[in-house]
């Protein structure tokens, strides 16, 4: 089957939908910790343990992707996901409102992860990168939405009816997704344990995961706090998810040069850009939190994530070509357990208001990433161009 712009767009609107989910939280944590009677810090564990869980299930989509198809899997995840979604928008306390959060993330998170994969199973790896950066800038559109719409929706409403939108969008994906046809010949009926073995057995396989799960603390776990640490200095929550919608911008803005720049610079080259755009980020809040270094931050830190993450999921989908939805979904999961690790460790500095510092040290963490994902894709580039030869 030759892939179609139909079908890339179907992939796009999908990762939008389960985007929007993802960063909706991010802008409402203060409202609900106001409206519930809890702290931040209690608020934000609703939000890190939909990380976790979106972590967590990975191993389960991807090897379930592998026996059943990656639209089916998407769907199914929808299908289960979307009434857990309702539920949390009308959940009365702060337990139900985690524990159903965590089912939406673990059952949204059945979609980016295949969607990158079907884009690996149907672009060649010469190319694969530019369709991988339109559902990055899909996915950069859905963080943009979450933030300014559950904003805005919290803002002239309530936070419960942000929930609520986001749940009904992933019933419209559901639907859609009947179009989408399954990628040819990528089914397998090997055990999940063989496949996640054949990944974990792989040295430059494991090398990813744990670049991931720094990227996860570094980035993920800390930029849950941009929205609440703008609150925090004066902005409305309407306020605080527009300007945090930068990121979803920056992301979008800049995965139209990467798409630009690939063939032109290798992958190693593109990681060092997305690097030091991740640390310019951190740099400026890490001086002040205000409306204008907040709004710069984001705007750097989405330029620097095109540039950086999409290279890192590009790695992810070439390391184990022969179970790639199990190494696409054991690296988000790693991803987005760092993301869990790093909002609960950071949540003590978030109720002490303590962001500046919280900042800083997102800063450092950055640099170790940025050096370690540079140095590792060149040499992995120079042992697959050897293999070549």
């Amino acid at each position: 089957m030759q892939p179609t712009r139909s079908h890339l767009g179907l992939l796009q609107s999908a990762s939008f939908v389960s985007s929007y989910d993802r960063f909706a939280m991010a802008p409402l944590l203060l409202v609900i910790a106001a409206d519930l009677g809890v702290s931040l810090g209690a608020a934000a564990a609703a939000a890190s343990v939909y990380y976790l869980a979106y972590g967590l299930m990975q191993p389960v989509w991807g090897t379930l992707s592998e026996r059943i198809g990656r639209v089916r899997t998407m769907r199914l995840g929808l299908a289960v996901g979307v009434p857990a979604g309702i539920a949390s928008a009308v959940a009365p306390d702060l337990i139900t409102l985690t524990l159903t959060r965590g089912v939406v993330g673990g059952c949204f998170s059945a979609v980016i992860p295949a969607a990158l994969v079907y884009v690996g199973d149907s672009w060649p790896a010469h190319v694969r990168q530019r369709p991988l950066s339109d559902v990055l800038a899909a996915t950069a559109l859905g963080t943009a939405g979450g933030t300014v719409g559950a904003g805005l929706i919290a803002d002239v409403s309530t936070w419960r009816l942000a929930l609520a939108a986001s749940a009904v969008a992933g019933g419209a994906q559901w639907i859609a997704l009947r179009r989408l046809p399954e990628p040819a010949g990528q089914r397998t009926a090997d055990r999940p344990r063989l496949l996640v073995a054949r990944v974990l057995t792989r040295p430059w396989a494991v090398a990813v995961l744990a670049l991931a799960f720094a990227e996860g603390i570094a980035m993920v776990g800390m930029f849950v706090y941009l929205a609440p640490a703008l609150q925090s200095a004066g902005a409305t929550v309407g306020v605080a998810g527009v300007v945090v919608s930068l990121f979803g911008v920056g992301v979008l803005a800049s995965s139209w040069l990467v798409k630009a720049l690939v063939g032109r610079l290798p992958p190693a080259g593109l990681a060092a850009i997305g690097g030091v755009l991740i640390m310019l980020g951190w740099a400026v809040v890490s001086v002040e939190v205000g409306l204008a270094t907040v709004l710069a931050a984001c705007a750097l830190l989405g330029a620097g994530w095109a540039f950086f993450h999409s290279t890192l999921q590009g790695w992810a989908t070439d390391v184990v070509p022969t179970a790639r939805a199990t190494a696409v979904s054991l690296f988000v999961a790693a991803l987005f357990v760092g993301g869990a690790v790093g909002t609960a460790l950071a949540a003590p500095l978030a109720d002490a208001r303590a962001f500046v510092p919280m900042f800083r040290i997102a800063l450092v963490l950055a640099l170790p990433v940025t050096v370690a994902v540079v140095w590792g894709q060149s040499r992995y580039e120079r042992a697959r161009s050897a293999e070549r030869r």
